[in-house]
């Protein structure tokens, strides 16, 4: 089954405490984001400064879903946007295609 990821890449605010800014992302996806219909998994990577969010979802349908009702950002959204460097953000929706399954 394909699903849909939602990516954002980004840069940390320069000094910005990195185990303060995991558990505020720990929080916003315990009380937020896995709660969104279609929610699958947000998997968190780092390379080199630049971080990367890959949240999955059932479907595109549902990516776009959550992206509609995030336009006002809560409390737990503003706490993680307060340790990132937002001009540095690019995202992206994919759908994931299966070339190969073992």
């Amino acid at each position: 089954m394909a699903h849909a990821i939602y990516s954002v890449s980004f840069k940390l605010k320069k000094g910005a405490d990195i185990n303060a800014f995991l558990a505020t992302a720990k929080t916003l996806n315990d009380e937020y984001i896995s709660k969104q219909k279609g929610y699958i998994s947000w998997q968190q990577c780092v390379d080199n400064g630049t971080w990367l969010d890959l949240c999955t979802f059932e479907t595109k349908d549902d990516v776009l879903a959550f992206l509609e009702q995030s336009k006002e950002p809560n409390a737990h959204a503003l706490a993680f946007y307060a340790f990132i460097n937002r001009p540095s953000c690019r995202s992206n929706i994919f759908e994931t295609v299966i070339v190969h399954k073992k």
